[in-house]
């Protein structure tokens, strides 16, 4: 059932389904499927308590920050519920152990700001009278839903600015693994430049890590090095800007706004919010409405570009905000024909990549190389 008052109130779509479909909303961006389980129990809001593990610190000033910044929401929204947050959750076994220590300490919700696997799931599965959230989650549970924002639109909108900025057409990316969410973001960065700049490329690093600062500070001095005049990246922190700062270059970042950190190579983060969500979904288990959901929250609510930085020429910003304004209007850049790295059609032409599609992108475009 979709409440079309409830959605516009909320800034984010909750669309209940049966078990497994999906809807795709092209003025959004944001996908939303909720399994056919039963909702929990209501819990009476004294009785709430509701955990946090994170992936990295909350001095990260990037994602974590960003999640912490929501469970702040949700502290403020409901008063007399507890929150409780553990930083720097491993992966390994020593998170399934963190996320049954909740559980044991009487939470009635569980959220991993990070993809756990089956650190969380195998927790979750022993655990049924608890709700689970794991962002970037793929492996959900009557229990266990999943969320994510769909970062591509705004990396593909700073891609454009990162094209009409750079002089030599080599842009840089500094990459935590090889996943999905690199992939999405790489790809639509370099789609974006070449909106503009037909012949630009983009090398990625990845050190194998979230929050590395050394590692990303070396990342980024050797794209530059290699000729890299805009840095991009999905660091939890603002190492690879200093660099960019420090050389003359210019840098794309993520999570917050940190442009203290490099002014004038500073041209925009991707920036996420998860505060109506967190809350929402809160209010949800205390009122016993809670079923697992697997949504991506979209651009201009979950997710979206920061503002310009202020060395960005006035044509150029916008230049690209008008590609935002289309892809608010309901145009995608996601359409065929798209090739990989290798050559091959991988999205036919005429074919529009749905958001699952994007999710879950997990090979390069041409023009992409180190990954």
């Amino acid at each position: 059932m979709i409440n079309i008052s409830d959605l516009t109130r909320r800034g984010f779509l909750n669309i209940g389904a049966a078990a497994g479909a999906s809807l795709l909303l092209p003025k959004t961006g944001l996908i939303s499927s909720a399994r056919a389980a039963a909702p929990l129990p209501a819990v009476a809001e004294e009785d709430a308590v509701i955990a946090w593990g994170y992936v990295g610190p909350t001095s990260d000033e990037g994602w974590t920050y960003a999640h912490d910044l929501g469970r702040q929401a949700v502290a403020a929204a409901f008063p007399k519920a507890k929150t409780l947050f553990v930083e720097n959750v491993p992966y390994s076994a020593d998170a399934s152990r963190i996320f049954r220590q909740f559980a044991a300490e009487g939470a009635n919700m569980i959220i991993a700001n990070s993809n756990y696997g089956d650190f969380i799931y195998d927790v979750a599965k022993r655990t049924p009278d608890v709700a689970f959230y794991e962002c970037d989650g793929r492996n959900p549970l009557d229990n266990l839903g999943t969320y994510y924002v769909a970062h591509w639109y705004p990396s593909y909108i700073a891609g454009v600015a990162a094209g009409l900025m750079s002089a030599s057409g080599k842009l840089g990316y500094v990459a935590s693994f090889p996943v999905p969410s690199v992939y999405s973001g790489t790809n639509a960065f370099l789609m974006g430049a070449r909106s503009v700049k037909p012949e630009a490329t983009l090398q990625a690093i990845v050190i194998n890590s979230w929050f590395d600062p050394q590692a990303a500070a070396q990342a980024g001095t050797a794209l530059i090095d290699n000729g890299a005049d805009v840095l991009f990246g999905i660091m939890d922190e603002a190492a690879y800007l200093q660099v960019a700062e420090q050389r003359g270059a210019k840098a794309v970042m993520w999570n917050t706004d940190i442009r203290r950190y490099g002014p004038q190579a500073y041209i925009s983060s991707i920036v996420v919010d998860f505060n109506a969500w967190y809350v929402e979904q809160v209010r949800r288990r205390i009122a016993g409405e809670w079923t697992p959901t697997e949504d991506i929250l979209p651009i201009g609510s979950g997710v979206d570009r920061d503002a310009w930085g202020e060395t960005v020429p006035a044509e150029t910003a916008a230049q690209a905000d008008a590609i935002r304004d289309k892809i608010m209007g309901g145009w995608s850049p996601f359409e065929g024909e798209i090739k990989d790295a290798n050559g091959n059609v991988k999205v036919a032409a005429g074919h529009r990549m749905t958001e699952v599609e994007l999710y879950n992108w997990d090979w390069s475009i041409e023009g992409v190389t180190g990954l």
